[in-house]
């Protein structure tokens, strides 16, 4: 017999943040700082978020080896290698306000490797000019959702684990809270606040080869937001990580951070070849993260590859000590699973997916949506990183715009005469979960399965138009039966609901990112089409996704502003190491 979920509790703060990582720990510090009541809910429990995940660094110019750098040339680096479809406001608050940043987590606690004179270090990361990675050896990102979680405790901000967010409450197009539910225990909390910040991640795990781990990831955020009525943007540019693990079969896109090249990684075919000398000779295995993904899987589907179907990065020629000193986590990684030794014998590995780039549209100062009251802030929204994202640059955007958002939301509570709340709006949220808790013939997790294999063949690393039309016409298939999920919450928690909400968010996003994919008929960064394999100059626009009234997914096209005068000079040098992104400039 089902159990009925316990009674709905209702929980009342200023702001509300969705998402316990980074971005939403920095919303959540930040909005407190402004004076009001903050409320943190996430999927996981808060010091597991995503963002431990993120290896390799977080960017700032702080010049520790290299005083030439400025704001300026991180800026041209982020544009070039994002192929000019970044916001360049969006860009120039992240390069000038990165350097607070590392200041803050410094002072939160943050572990970050310093040089022998005390000042913390900096290595280089693909595409950079300079070294400006800031880096805790190789595990930057629990270094920092540490310092973030501990922050947030020590000022007693009340973050509440477990509970999936399955409807933002919108009445006239402001948004005042959100439905959710403990994935333990069914009880169902009504979330009610004057702003919400939404930071709940981006859509990778839709690919089958994925840094991201289960049940995140999935693009809930996306759904979220856009059947609240946001509007999101370049769902089709995601980042190839060039390096995730190969085998064994459950470890198979885990991610081999850019840090292992960074350190001076070499990568090699079947054959011995060290093969980025054909693709990028001058950067070699430090080019562009798109150029690497690609080289890989070239060499891959030419036949190349080794046994796993992965290709060789070997760190062998650096020393034990020193792999144990900057790559820990790595070396233990391959040693677990693998019972390999990257000290004496190279990594199998292939592009994964890691990255989103697109989400919702935000504005970049504020954090805003299409909807009154919501904000949304790091990897769930884009505008950013353009067609490509720069390595080291995600971390920076958690902390620097979270901030951001959480100061937004945080004002805007405090220009409210009173909550708003509406009993149908909360009604209907009920009688939604409600009708999902029932008997079926299909199950959630094979079609997630479904959904992964078929994103990952037609918008996975190459895409054509044949492909792209394919994965639309099997998505539809799986839509009609995840209308047919058995979902049957007992004593073992109610993970069957969360499993049926992540699929039925995922087949949104997945539809979102076909949809860009085959309005997008050219090559950019990290969206590659065989079928149109030149760039396009009339492309250099955002492309947008909205919820019709009929319930059907609606693209268009919107303008980026043009890159300000006092950037052109160094963002064509930057441009002109990759001679796609350089043409657009010509």
């Amino acid at each position: 017999m089902t159990p009925a979920p316990p009674a709905a509790r209702q929980d009342v703060s200023n702001v509300l943040v969705v998402g316990s990582g980074a971005a939403g720990s920095r919303a959540a510090i930040a909005a407190y700082d402004e004076g009001v009541d903050v409320k943190v809910v996430g999927k996981r429990a808060r010091n597991d978020a995503h963002t431990v995940l993120a290896a390799g660094g977080i960017n700032a110019v702080l010049g520790t080896h290299d005083p030439d750098d400025s704001f300026e040339q991180h800026a041209a680096d982020t544009l070039a290698e994002g192929y000019l479809l970044g916001d360049p406001r969006f860009v120039e608050l992240l390069v000038e306000e990165a350097p607070r940043a590392i200041e803050e987590l410094e002072e939160w606690g943050c572990a970050f490797a310093r040089t022998e004179d005390g000042r913390i270090d900096q290595r280089y990361f693909g595409a950079h000019t300079y070294r400006r990675t800031c880096y805790a050896g190789d595990y930057t990102g629990r270094a920092i959702q540490n310092a973030v979680t501990e922050r947030v405790a020590s000022l007693g901000i009340d973050v509440v684990d477990h509970v999936y967010v399955s409807e933002l409450l919108v009445e006239d197009g402001r948004c005042f809270g959100a439905m959710g539910f403990d994935v333990r225990t069914g009880e169902r909390i009504v979330f009610l606040a004057d702003a919400v910040v939404l930071a709940a991640g981006g859509h990778t795990r839709l690919w089958r080869r994925s840094s991201s781990r289960r049940d995140e990831n999935t693009g809930d955020a996306m759904a979220l937001a856009l059947r609240a009525g946001a509007t999101l943007a370049d769902m089709e540019l995601v980042q190839f990580h060039p390096t995730g693990m190969v085998h064994p079969e459950e470890w198979a896109g885990v991610l081999v951070t850019e840090a292992v090249r960074g350190e001076g990684g070499r990568l090699y075919n079947a054959d011995g070849d060290r093969f980025m000398e054909r693709y990028d000779p001058d950067r070699l295995e430090l080019s562009t993260r798109d150029r690497v993904a690609l080289a890989n899987y070239t060499e891959i589907e030419e036949g190349r590859g080794g046994p796993n179907g992965g290709v060789y990065l070997d760190v062998s020629h650096i020393g034990r000590d020193a792999l144990l000193e900057k790559l820990p986590r790595m070396y233990r990684q391959f040693l677990d699973t693998q019972m390999l030794d990257i000290a004496s014998d190279p990594m199998e590995v292939a592009p994964t997916a890691h990255y989103s780039m697109g989400g919702v549209r935000v504005v970049p100062d504020t954090g805003e949506t299409d909807v009154e009251g919501l904000f949304a802030a790091g990897e769930a929204t884009a505008g950013l990183h353009g067609a490509n994202r720069l390595g080291g640059n995600s971390l920076a955007e958690t902390i620097v715009f979270g901030r951001r958002a959480g100061e937004a939301a945080a004002a805007f509570s405090n220009r409210q005469d009173v909550q708003l709340r509406s009993r149908a709006v909360l009604s209907a949220a009920h009688d939604a979960l409600d009708a999902l808790v029932s008997d079926g013939d299909e199950f959630a997790r094979p079609l997630q399965r479904a959904v992964r294999n078929e994103v990952w063949r037609t918008a996975g690393v190459v895409r054509t138009e044949d492909t792209i039309d394919e994965g639309l016409a099997r998505l539809r298939e799986i839509r009609e039966a995840a209308s047919r999920v058995d979902v049957r919450p007992s004593s073992e928690g109610w993970g069957d609901l969360a499993h049926v909400l992540d699929l039925r968010a995922g087949l949104v996003a997945a539809e979102a990112t076909l949809l860009g994919a085959k309005q997008r008929r050219e090559t950019r960064g990290a969206h590659f089409r065989s079928d149109y394999p030149d760039l396009d100059a009339d492309l250099r626009v955002r492309i947008t996704v909205r919820l019709d009234v009929d319930g059907s997914l609606v693209t268009d096209q919107t303008a980026i502003p043009e890159i300000p005068d006092r950037l052109q000079p160094m963002v064509e040098r930057a441009a002109g190491m990759d001679a796609d992104a350089g043409r657009l400039l010509e």
